[in-house]
């Protein structure tokens, strides 16, 4: 319990090996892609319940998508600052820090306000190798009120590994993780 009386994370949680095996890879079957991401839409909710930080939640977002997904080399966001995106919370390796608004995926969904899903990313003009082993690419605009506040990034390196039910499940991420959130 915390000072303020209100419960502690520790406490609104399994304990800790419950909690890893809760959080597990393995443990959401993407089968049916609709119950896969309903599941880590619950999961998601559950996370950021009652944390209300960008970067916290941003975060914990990041690696929950990281290791829940299959075939993902890289998960992670992009923040709208000023008039570019900045690198922020991520999982994988290290990535270009700054990107343009209207260059590469993430810097073409945010000026369309819109998810960017390129099924070959060699075959995408202008597109951003921050990682040579990606070839899949999927970005989610993080949008309140019509107003781009960054993106959510995910690089594959599967061809083909996005088809239009991740972005409706990434979608609906989308918009927990921007409800949860104080911007």
């Amino acid at each position: 319990m915390r000072r303020d009386g209100k419960p502690d994370v520790l406490d609104t949680f399994p304990p800790w090996p419950t909690m890893v095996r809760v959080f597990s890879p393995s443990a959401i079957d993407f089968t049916d892609p609709r119950v896969g991401y309903g599941e880590l839409e619950r999961r998601l909710r559950a996370l950021l319940a009652d944390e209300r930080d960008a970067i916290a939640n941003l975060a914990n977002t990041a690696a929950l998508v990281f290791h829940a997904l299959p075939d993902l080399n890289w998960a992670g966001f992009y923040r709208l600052v000023g008039n570019e995106l900045v690198l922020g919370p991520f999982h994988g390796q290290p990535a270009c820090v700054r990107i343009q608004i209207g260059q590469g995926v993430c810097g073409t969904a945010a000026r369309q306000r819109k998810t960017v899903l390129v099924r070959n990313v060699h075959e995408f003009p202008g597109h951003i190798a921050c990682d040579a082993a990606s070839n899949s690419e999927i970005v989610v605009p993080l949008l309140k009120n019509g107003v781009v506040l960054g993106v959510l990034d995910l690089d594959s390196p599967e061809l083909n590994r996005f088809d239009a039910a991740d972005q409706a499940g990434l979608e609906r991420l989308a918009t927990v993780l921007v409800a949860a959130t104080d911007w």
